[in-house]
């Protein structure tokens, strides 16, 4: 999906809503649980519902392929599924894998022939530690995106993410921000930015003023919408904000499609309201 389409789908939903599909086995509902064979199989089933509620209140998804991983050969098989499943029912959604990759060249070229080539999603989230060499082999392919991680919003992040490098005033996330966009334009590069660092997206927006930031964090974890719109927010949108459990969970009943609906629609109506005061599309 090209930089245009992506906006062109925000500016048609009034929505930049990503739904993060964060499928834990665990907390699947009962009643799905009941009517399936497996774990990985309740997954499947419950994706479906969830994207097929959602769809029309959001531009997005991001399964987080640890939750699919965890189950193995079968768990794999059903991210390729939900992928396949959104591919042919809601065609114009942006699918990001969140697996957080980056290794070595020849590796992460590989990675991104099985996220790219053989799995088919849109965008896949890449950790910058390695340098160049580990991110550029995501870049250059038609349609797709790197989606680097730049400030996360674990309380971790003040470990290395805040530090001051080469004896200026630099911290390490800025450094990663400058650098990175000497690699790639804002066609095919995002950030991800926590939702609770609040006015530090204005620090942002000053390093990456025209790139796609994707912003978890809103909803369960407790981002404000408004602040991340306030200083993030850019004439064609910029963001992509995440929210997983808030609406994936909203219910664990018979009813949970239905309240995750209530939930996306809810967020969504948000985003509507500050695209008018905030962005110019």
């Amino acid at each position: 999906m090209t930089r245009q389409e992506l906006i062109n789908n925000i500016a048609r939903k009034r929505s930049f809503l990503c739904v993060g599909l964060d499928s834990d086995p665990l907390k699947l509902p009962e009643c799905i649980l009941n009517k399936t064979v497996s774990p990985a199989q309740a997954m499947l089933e419950f994706n479906k519902a969830i994207i097929d509620a959602t769809a029309p209140y959001c531009v997005a998804y991001k399964p987080n392929t640890a939750f699919y991983e965890a189950l193995g050969a079968e768990g794999w098989e059903v991210l390729g599924q939900t992928v396949e499943y959104i591919r042919k029912n809601h065609p114009d959604q942006f699918i990001i894998a969140d697996a957080k990759r980056g290794d070595i060249g020849n590796t992460s070229a590989l990675y991104a022939r099985a996220f790219f080539g053989q799995m088919g999603v849109d965008a896949l989230t890449v950790a910058p530690y390695m340098g160049s060499d580990s991110v550029k082999p995501f870049l250059g392919h038609e349609g797709k995106w790197v989606i680097l991680l730049g400030l996360t919003s674990n309380p971790g992040s003040h470990d290395f993410q805040f530090l001051t490098t080469g004896g200026e005033d630099t911290r390490l996330f800025e450094r990663v921000l400058d650098t990175a966009q000497q690699w790639a334009t804002p066609d095919e590069l995002m950030f991800v930015v926590g939702a609770t660092q609040g006015d530090m997206f204005a620090t942002i927006r000053r390093h990456a003023p025209s790139n796609f930031l994707l912003v978890p964090g809103v909803g369960a974890q407790g981002g404000d919408l408004a602040t991340v719109c306030r200083y993030g927010m850019t004439d064609d949108c910029g963001l992509l904000v995440n929210s997983s459990r808030g609406i994936i969970f909203a219910s664990r009943d018979e009813n949970f499609a239905q309240a995750a609906a209530d939930a996306a629609k809810e967020l969504a109506g948000q985003m509507d309201n500050l695209l008018t005061e905030y962005s110019k599309i």
